[in-house]
């Protein structure tokens, strides 16, 4: 029993190691340059991949060694070039901008590395000098781990030396209480803080090549560590080094002794792997938000306000009225093409997934873009109204009426419990407790027969139109490939969309859009701050369990990867390519989204990197999104003509008429 449980530590400690090297490069990010780096997971598989390819070309023993210093810094280098490219532009911006920015970068790492080398696993050979076990007082363990271990505590003590006995960890302190103090004192601290990105990404390329060499190399490693990664720096506290190391070894512990656990307690336990781990952190966040170790000071908004994609620029109201009106007779047209313009699948798919999504982005931007709430979770209502759907209809009720309102009741009912607890928290605290919600959901859905498991349920239902005892009419095709369906999803997408214009014209939008340009006037003046954010919560939650429901009815089931955190990620790229705090304009954006994508789709395999690199430049360039180009040509054309300034309406103008 004794050998069995310091076997267990021992593991514990191996991945632990691993999730030190991540943590303490995202934590020491965040702790000097504000910066949430999403991207983090794939300087850990570029760093894995660039030791293989070093590995592959060179012989003998010495080649992992050479591959071992050479690699992290190739990727620290790549990783200065990002910081001054596309971080830097940002500084001073509201640090959950760096979290757009840098999911961008995912989309564009993850499809590069797939570029280069394949989807297919690969691997590269431990060194000789640390194959086998070892016999260390009458307990035989794998040397490679000892090494791993090692590599994690030595790195660790080191860097804690680097940041705390030496001038450039002085230097690097000094900036992240005072940027511009130290820059006064004649500092570059942006040359501090390009070598502190660089150094971050060094420690999680490190992670990589220790980790590659004991299990295998594959374009998803990165996404399956990020979301521990900031488990552990959010449990040990935003910026705080100390957290991040002691919550590594502790989540690499913790993660070990419920994937296999001692004392006959087999059965149950690794039931609650992958629970337990975000069960935690919610904890922690709700009892002490700033994390175990974390100063109080992070718990903020940040330095900056989110960019609304205000100005009607050269488009005033009626004008965009018009327009809006043209959009929707053209929707309604639309599948009368089919067959002489295009085919059903650009109207019965692709169009049908533009209206679910624009529906789902709609539902994002009512908190993001009026209350100023980024909630990284937010695909947990999209998926809880796809399954509540699903699961209506398969107990016996067809009806899509009663299917999506279950669907709806669900995500709501559930958007109330996580807001009332989330709401307790702010800015990336609570971008980071949503995203907590969302993955303990998806382990809940992975794990359970009743939504079952990791295959979904897809039973392939033809939706009903009526209710119990009343007239109904199945999912008639009205002409040729015209589906009722589809007249059915647009009539949804219109009404959610006049529902939620109409609420931000009533005073509670109003009280919404004070309240997201400064709390504390709001709450001052004597509104309940919380409560407009609880109850603007539980409306976007309902949106995306519709969007989700429909989405399920459309596609005939729903599975787990509608709950992958990725989701969350891409209905926010809607939302900031449209322009957030516009209603329309994240639908704009959705329709671009999968517009440009199937067109990419088309010409190359690497699609996700030409969109994430679209929407890098969207983030530095054109913060309010594709609505304030006509206000941006306009300021420009008045400037070359000699012009004066172009008045430029207020936000709110964007949902008025």
């Amino acid at each position: 029993m004794a050998g069995a449980l310091l076997e267990q530590l021992l593991n514990g400690l191996t991945i632990g190691a691993v999730y030190v090297l991540l943590a303490a490069g995202l934590s020491i990010i965040f702790g000097v340059m504000d910066v949430i780096n999403f991207a983090h997971g794939e300087f850990f598989a570029l760093g894995a991949y660039l030791a293989f390819a070093i590995v592959a070309v060179g012989s003998g023993g010495g080649i992992f060694w050479i591959a071992l210093l050479v690699a992290p810094l190739l990727v620290a280098l790549i990783a200065a070039v990002i910081e001054r490219g596309t971080i830097r532009p940002l500084y001073g911006r509201n640090p959950l901008y760096h979290i757009l920015l840098t999911f961008g970068l995912v989309l564009i790492f993850k499809d590069a590395i797939s570029f280069i080398w394949g989807d297919n696993p690969r691997q590269f050979a431990q060194p000789p000098l640390l194959r086998g076990p070892m016999d260390v007082l009458g307990f035989s363990y794998s040397k490679y781990s000892f090494f791993i271990i090692g590599v994690g505590v030595v790195m660790a003590v080191g860097t804690w030396l680097l940041l705390n006995r030496t001038r450039f960890g002085l230097i690097v302190r000094a900036g992240a209480q005072d940027r511009e103090m130290v820059r006064h004192l004649g500092i570059d601290i942006d040359r501090y803080y390009t070598l502190v990105f660089a150094f971050g990404a060094f420690l999680a390329a490190l992670a990589g090549i220790v980790l590659g060499a004991k299990q295998s190399v594959n374009p998803g490693m990165g996404n399956s560590v990020i979301i521990p990664a900031f488990v552990i720096v959010v449990l040990g506290g935003l910026g705080s080094f100390r957290g991040a190391v002691i919550g590594g070894f502790g989540v690499g512990i913790i993660e070990t002794f419920f994937r296999s656990p001692p004392f006959g307690l087999g059965a149950v336990l690794p039931n609650l792997e992958g629970l337990v781990v975000f069960l935690l952190m919610i904890g922690v966040l709700l009892v002490r938000p700033q994390g175990l170790f974390g100063s109080p000071e992070w718990d903020s908004e940040g330095g900056g306000k989110l960019l609304t994609g205000g100005g009607g620029g050269v488009l005033d109201d009626r004008t965009r009225f018009r327009l809006g009106a043209v959009v929707v007779g053209l929707l309604a047209l639309a599948p009368l093409g089919i067959g002489v313009l295009y085919t059903s699948y650009e109207v019965n798919s692709l169009l049908l997934t533009i209206l679910v999504w624009a529906l789902f982005a709609l539902s994002l931007d009512f908190v993001m873009g009026y209350a100023g709430l980024v909630s990284l979770g937010h695909v947990l209502f999209f998926g809880l109204g796809a399954y509540g759907t699903v699961l209506t209809v398969e107990n016996g009720m067809p009806s899509v009426f009663v299917a999506l309102g279950v669907g709806i009741l669900v995500a709501a009912l559930v958007a109330w419990v996580v807001g009332h607890l989330s709401i307790r928290v702010s800015g990336v605290y609570f971008s980071m407790i949503t995203l907590g919600f969302a993955e303990l959901f998806f382990q809940l859905v992975q794990k359970s027969s009743f939504t079952g498991g990791s295959d979904g349920i897809f039973s392939g239902f033809d939706p009903v139109y009526g209710l119990m005892g009343g007239p109904e009419v199945g999912d008639v095709a009205l002409l040729g490939d015209i589906e009722l369906f589809y007249y059915f999803v647009l009539a949804a997408v219109i009404g959610s969309y006049l529902f939620a214009r109409r609420m931000m014209n009533a005073p509670f939008g109003s009280v919404l859009q004070g309240i997201r340009e400064s709390e504390e006037r709001a709450s001052f003046i004597g509104y309940d701050v919380t409560a407009y954010k609880r109850r603007a919560f539980v409306i976007s939650g309902g949106l995306a369990g519709l969007a989700g429901g429909l989405s399920a009815i459309h596609t005939g089931g729903a599975s787990p990867s509608v709950l992958a955190w990725i989701k969350s990620g891409e209905v926010i790229v809607m939302t900031i390519l449209g322009g957030m705090g516009t209603l329309y304009g994240p639908m704009i954006g959705a329709g671009v989204f999968f517009g440009l994508r199937e067109v990419l789709q088309s010409f190359t395999a690497q699609w996700q990197g030409v969109l994430g690199l679209i929407f890098v430049l969207f983030v530095i360039y054109v913060p309010q999104g594709l609505v304030s180009v006509p206000g941006m040509v306009s300021r420009y054309t008045n400037q070359e003509t000699g012009g004066g300034p172009e008045p430029v309406a207020d936000a709110d103008s964007e949902v008025s008429n």
